[in-house]
């Protein structure tokens, strides 16, 4: 198989959650640009008729499924969606998530189990549903979740946002003990650690202490709209198909300092 051809998605099938703006719109348009059919899902229809444009317009196949994966009831009928649609779910990036920013000592219980529902329980939940439904029985299938360097480290000084820290240092160790579950039925299970990217969730925090992160970063710049494109091509293609249970952070370098 030559080096292209390892790269190639061509029929495969991508379900980005999230899927409708900022990383995970990003995130689908690359894999789409290597030949991958679509499924975006997200909590706003209006957003994801948006995205469902643009991915066409770049001459995408896109499905697109209204859901709130905080109510993980709804999860099979996501799942019976793209079957029906696609028959398969070769490709599933868990990117979906929410952040609340405020100190330790006062933080919301309601902002702690939102954030812990959606960036760890959510996770979880997909992943074994479509796991078991489409992956483990045809013995293949990649598995992107997309974590942060948030779940690398401890935050810095006046960044208050414990519960988000929480979750994806726990989407790190999740994707370790999956990808060590999983090995045995050929799916592969790594995880991406996004720095700080423009985004509708990272604005605040940015408008902060944007200026010091790019200072501290080896690379002197923060994330842009092509900056994950190939870390997941790579990560849902056979070029990493002796890979599994890692996280490969994609900040700059802001964590190897």
């Amino acid at each position: 198989m030559s080096v292209k051809q390892l790269f190639q998605l061509d029929g495969k099938v991508a379900l980005i959650t999230g899927g409708s703006r900022g990383l995970g719109l990003q995130m689908a348009e690359a894999l789409g640009e290597m030949g991958c059919k679509l499924a975006i899902s997200a909590r706003k229809a209006d957003e994801l008729a948006e995205a469902k444009a643009h991915l066409e317009k770049m001459g995408h196949e896109v499905l697109t499924v209204v859901n709130d994966l905080l109510k993980t009831d709804e999860i099979p009928a996501l799942v019976d969606q793209v079957l029906q649609r696609f028959g398969a779910i070769d490709i599933l990036v868990n990117n979906a998530g929410a952040t609340w920013s405020a100190p330790a000592e006062e933080y919301p219980d309601a902002a702690w189990r939102k954030v812990l529902g959606l960036n760890v329980d959510s996770v979880f939940f997909l992943s074994r549903e479509v796991a078991t439904r489409t992956m483990i029985p045809r013995k293949t299938g990649k598995i992107i979740n997309i974590a942060s360097v948030a779940g690398l480290r401890g935050s810095a000084t006046n960044v208050n946002t414990i519960a988000y820290h929480t979750s994806k240092g726990a989407a790190v160790n999740f994707t370790r003990a999956l990808a060590s579950e999983w090995g045995k039925y050929n799916i592969n299970v790594n995880a991406i650690c996004p720095g700080f990217f423009p985004s509708k969730m990272s604005a605040g925090l940015l408008e902060k202490v944007g200026e010091a992160i790019i200072a501290r970063a080896p690379l002197h710049r923060i994330g842009s709209d092509e900056d994950l494109k190939g870390t997941v091509v790579f990560l849902a293609s056979e070029a990493s198909r002796h890979i599994t249970g890692q996280a490969i952070a994609v900040d700059g370098g802001v964590s190897a300092v």
